[in-house]
């Protein structure tokens, strides 16, 4: 196995849902690697965890990664922040992206899960997707 794509792979899915029109739409410049201090918007997407597990064949090194993208918003329902999540999913479910590193073979939604936050006046929304990296 090979975890030398994992930088890779996450420039490529920030890099895709930073110049995604539809997401931009929703929530224009407001989607983060780390939050930024101070303020954050009303609703935004930021990247998150990462699991890699060893994908090696007799073609190469390769990798399966878990990804989880979150929508967080202080909205009084979800509604905003499953159009946002929507928006995501459409970017990412079999998007061509190209890597620094490697190559993307597929990118696919895992799951999802709405919950609110704290007192109950942030929602948020993980977007899990299973993507399959290679060397090249």
């Amino acid at each position: 196995m090979s975890y030398g794509m994992a930088a890779a792979l996450q420039e490529a899915v920030f890099e895709r849902l930073s110049e995604d029109a539809a997401v931009a739409a929703l929530v224009g410049g407001a989607v983060y690697d780390a939050l930024p201090s101070g303020t954050v918007p009303a609703l935004y997407v930021v990247l998150g965890s990462e699991d890699a597990r060893a994908r090696a064949d007799g073609s190469g090194q390769g990798a399966w990664h878990r990804f989880t993208v979150s929508v967080v918003s202080d909205g009084t329902g979800f509604h905003a922040a499953k159009q946002v999540a929507t928006a995501v999913s459409d970017a990412l479910v079999d998007a061509e992206m190209s890597l620094s590193r490697g190559r993307l073979v597929a990118l696919h939604f895992w799951r999802a899960r709405a919950r609110r936050e704290g007192s109950g006046n942030l929602r948020r929304i993980d977007l899990t997707f299973r993507a399959r990296v290679e060397e090249t």
